[in-house]
């Protein structure tokens, strides 16, 4: 909010001291509400909070858990496998990295914590392993993209099951390589077959949302947006009926809770708009796309640029921001040099996770620090390689587009 806040601010003193202020805010409200009403996707925004809210608070958090620990639990460093396969499948729940390190993060850096692992590590891998959540469909950040930049959500989602499949192998990777310099342990399970196949009935609802949206999307049998509907009522239903661990009552009190954290959301988007806007007036993005296209002889050059641009500007600036005041800067300057804007949003996508996790201000570390109680003094040396890791992931997809552009491929959306 402190940042919606400052931008709005600096928005309001912009249109007092340029000329004509009360033209320049018509023409801004009247975009920001038009938009609003012609991009219906974004509808699926409040819709993704309020299920990702019903699971967590639906007891769905501690099902993924323990199902993902009988599942990758006994591997060297078990428990940070399990902190990375769990935020896997709750990302495809969630949409969002900020709820999944509020959802499971605290309980993912205790169970690490009592076996023994580093505080500094255990709120690290969980911020990191949190940014699966965007990247992994449904994602909000690629429904704001897609409003941004034209390009189908459907095939940003499908876009995003491959990396985000990708980063989460390459943090289980890292865990091995840390895990064996540590002499973290492995999870004992001891759990007959019947037993595990009766917890993954057990957890089999809540593993189903994704497979659920994926297959319609894929499918033709819905839109993105549809899918954030039906999201959300397959979770109350889960959480009412199959589960019956919220009740009426507490099911009303999430429903104000989703709303207040729409409402944040939404400032934001509406402070960023009028920012961009700004931007816009003032032709920075036409002398932005004159540099850009200056420095940059090929395509490899531009992401490359990009890239750099990007992870440099996440660093010190608000995801939300960056997505919606730059990218909308850099569109037109892919479609200029033939990018396909799927690719080009996935990539982006990842490099601004990749600042969330980044310091000085990076949103997730603040999270994991503030639900655990472990300082950033601990966290910052920790995530640095772990950086490191993120950012080959981010190299990879950037080099080979056929990557993220694969299964979107495949389908017709």
């Amino acid at each position: 909010m402190p940042i919606a806040i400052a931008m709005l601010a600096a928005s309001v003193l912009y249109f007092m001291i340029e000329p004509g202020p009360v033209a320049t805010v018509e023409m801004v409200t009247t975009q920001f509400v038009s938009q609003l009403h012609v991009k219906f996707v974004m509808i699926a925004i409040p819709l993704f909070i309020f299920a990702a809210r019903v699971m967590n608070e639906g007891g769905v958090t501690d099902l993924i858990f323990n199902w993902a620990l009988t599942l990758v639990g006994r591997f060297r460093g078990g428990m940070g496998h399990v902190n990375v396969v769990a935020s896997l499948i709750f990302s495809g729940m969630s949409g969002a990295a900020t709820a999944d390190a509020a959802g499971l993060g605290l309980m993912e850096i205790r169970a690490m914590q009592k076996r023994g692992y580093d505080d500094g590590f255990a709120c690290a891998i969980t911020a990191a392993s949190a940014t699966i959540g965007p990247i992994f469909p449904p994602s909000i950040p690629m429904i704001l993209y897609a409003t941004l930049s034209g390009a189908s959500v459907g095939a940003l989602f499908l876009g995003g099951i491959i990396p985000g499949v990708l980063l989460a192998l390459f943090l289980m990777a890292y865990v091995v390589f840390i895990s064996r310099r540590r002499n973290y342990p492995a999870e004992t399970i001891k759990i007959t077959v019947a037993q595990w196949l009766l917890m993954t009935l057990r957890a089999l609802p809540a593993l189903l949302t994704p497979v659920i949206l994926l297959a319609g999307i894929y499918g033709g049998m819905f839109t993105p947006t549809e899918g954030g509907a039906i999201a959300a009522v397959w979770a109350v239903f889960v959480g009412l009926v199959i589960y019956r661990t919220m009740g009426l009552s507490r099911l009303l009190v999430v429903l104000v809770e989703s709303a207040e954290m729409t409402a944040i959301v939404a400032v934001k988007i509406g402070a960023a708009f009028a920012f961009s806007f700004i931007i816009s007036f003032e032709q920075i993005s036409q002398h932005l796309t004159a540099i850009m296209l200056d420095f940059s002889s090929s395509k490899l050059m531009l992401l490359l640029l990009v890239n750099v641009t990007f992870l440099v500007l996440g660093m010190v600036i608000d995801t939300m921001v960056l997505l919606i005041v730059f990218v909308p800067l850099v569109i037109p300057i892919a479609v200029a040099f033939d990018i396909d804007l799927v690719h080009f949003g996935v990539v982006l996508i990842l490099n601004m996770m990749i600042g969330l996790s980044t310091p000085p201000v990076g949103g997730l570390l603040f999270i994991t620090s503030a639900v655990s109680g472990v300082p950033l003094s601990k966290i910052i040396p920790e995530i640095l390689p772990i950086i490191g890791v993120m950012i080959l992931v981010l190299i990879l997809i950037t080099l080979v587009p056929a990557i993220v552009l694969f299964i979107p491929g495949l389908s017709a959306i």
